[in-house]
């Protein structure tokens, strides 16, 4: 394994285990240098699913960090790519809506976040593997329901 993609896996996982606290992580400056670090790594070695499955964890990290109109960026341009890719696994397009409609509530974009929640909860549901469910769960959980 090279360096950079032992550097890509483990930036992720610190930035995606990070990134699923229910505390307020929006002055945590690890999780947004761990995300930028593995989005870098994975552009030097990885395919283009490697690469989008980075910007949907730029888009999360942004959208929980409350930086609006990157984190929609982001998430405008890997839902495109996910909800538009024919064999994107169904714990994958959960996670498409998730982080989507996050990104939408950073940015105040009220119908599409509301959009997005419905289009996440309804994905969740159509998960077949239970612990892919509960992985994807652990972000679902941070969207508001009221």
């Amino acid at each position: 394994m090279s360096w950079h993609k032992y550097f890509a896996i483990q930036a992720n996982n610190t930035a995606w285990t990070l990134s699923e606290s229910l505390a307020d992580i929006s002055l945590n400056t690890e999780i947004l240098d761990t995300a930028h670090a593995s989005a870098w790594h994975w552009r030097v070695v990885g395919k283009e699913i490697n690469h989008m499955r980075s910007v949907m964890l730029l888009a999360l990290v942004h959208a929980r960090m409350n930086m609006g109109p990157s984190a929609w960026a982001y998430a405008e341009r890997m839902r495109m790519y996910f909800t538009e890719k024919a064999d994107t696994p169904d714990w994958e397009l959960a996670f498409t809506h998730t982080v989507h409609a996050l990104a939408a509530l950073a940015f105040g974009k009220t119908p599409e976040f509301k959009a997005s929640r419905l289009a996440a909860f309804q994905s969740l549901q159509k998960i077949q593997d239970k612990a892919d469910r509960e992985v994807v769960m652990k972000t679902f959980q941070l969207i508001p329901q009221d």
